[in-house]
């Protein structure tokens, strides 16, 4: 089991640790209700450093990076990040990941920490134009600072202008006396905030530079839980449950990354072309219950009638709004919000609403 280089902070902060994706990662510190909460309302720090990072660099990585995801590569400039997925080459997802670009020859590519090894192979294998690729994801520590006083917190530590740098830009400066830290307008949780990127050996010295300069604004560190709470009241697809080597882009609802632009030539491109102009069967919808319950992965969704028409990928009770919130696959039919479905919890039939995402917006 891998520890990230922050494992020493976790368990004298007192976290449960899991084994999650190869890694021992903390699942909680004091209780997902109070760590959710106190991001949405005020800053979290997660610990994302088993998130893998690969770098593709030289005259041809451009032309990689444009082949191997569904989005359009052309709209970055640099210093821009870019939200995208590897199509697998048979209607499928390989996985969902950040790409920033650094210059016309350089890409940080973040991928998921259960799909690193895959990733790496699957990058390897389709490049056949020989762009330099590196795995840098062992060598490098990933903090998300994440919540509406996240900018605060940073801004003491470092000469970057922090409420100047706009959604999905990063810039790489000087964070608590180290150089060279990628700080990234960044996250996964919908509340605001940032994402730092650098080698191992600083970690001790951010985490307590981080936590020191929030004490203010009540910081805390925040785990697994919370994180997955967080980005499931925004709609975010965690690959593995709402995502995977099964599920089209567009059947999930990431129509909005795949883009059919002159000379954006990538993998599946004529399949999804094909599927967008055909339809899809299925479709990713979010819903919320309406009596008392909590919906988990693979509990059936039934319609009216009692007939399964969909299945849940992601459950859980919504912090925030205090009730039964989810997502899943159901048949194109019982996509449109306002639709009435029953999920099936053990032995009761739950009345559920399909609904607009995200769950939660911000006051």
């Amino acid at each position: 089991m891998k520890k990230t280089a922050f494992s020493n902070k976790h368990t004298a902060q007192g976290a449960r640790m899991v084994p999650f994706a190869g890694f021992l990662m903390p699942v909680e510190y004091t209780g997902v209700m109070d760590e959710h909460r106190n991001v949405r309302k005020r800053v979290g720090v997660f610990d994302v450093s088993h998130m893998g990072e690969f770098w593709c660099k030289g005259p041809k990585a451009f032309s990689l990076v444009q082949r191997l995801t569904s989005n359009d590569l052309a709209r970055l400039q640099d210093g821009m990040v870019q939200y995208t997925c590897f199509p697998n080459g048979r209607g499928g997802i390989v996985d969902d990941l950040l790409v920033y670009r650094f210059g016309p020859e350089e890409y940080l590519l973040v991928v998921n920490a259960a799909n690193i090894e895959k990733d790496w192979k699957w990058v390897n294998d389709q490049n056949s134009v020989g762009a330099e690729l590196i795995n840098a994801s062992a060598e490098t520590s990933q903090l998300a600072v994440q919540g509406p006083l996240a900018a605060n917190v940073l801004q003491k530590l470092t000469p970057v202008d922090m409420a100047g740098l706009k959604y999905y830009t990063f810039v790489v400066g000087e964070l608590a006396g180290v150089k060279d830290v990628i700080i990234s307008a960044t996250g996964y949780t919908g509340a605001g905030g940032f994402e730092l990127y650098f080698p191992n050996e600083y970690a001790g010295k951010i985490w307590d530079a981080v936590f020191e300069a929030g004490k203010e604004e009540g910081i805390k560190p925040a785990g697994l839980a919370a994180r997955d709470t967080l980005r499931l009241e925004m709609g975010f697809c965690l690959y593995g449950n709402d995502i995977d080597d099964t599920t089209s882009p567009l059947e999930a609802g990431l129509g909005w990354i795949t883009r059919f632009v002159e000379g954006n030539d990538f993998i599946d491109r004529e399949f999804l072309e094909k599927q967008k102009k055909e339809g899809v069967k299925r479709k990713l919808v979010g819903f919320e219950l309406l009596e008392r319950g909590i919906p988990r992965q693979h509990y059936p969704i039934m319609d009216a009638s009692g007939k399964q028409v969909g299945e849940v990928t992601s459950g859980t009770m919504s912090p925030m709004l205090n009730k039964g919130i989810g997502m899943g696959y159901v048949d194109t039919p019982n996509a449109s919000p306002g639709t009435r479905l029953f999920i099936q919890v053990r032995n009761k039939s739950l009345e559920a609403e399909v609904v607009k995402m995200p769950f939660y917006k911000a006051e």
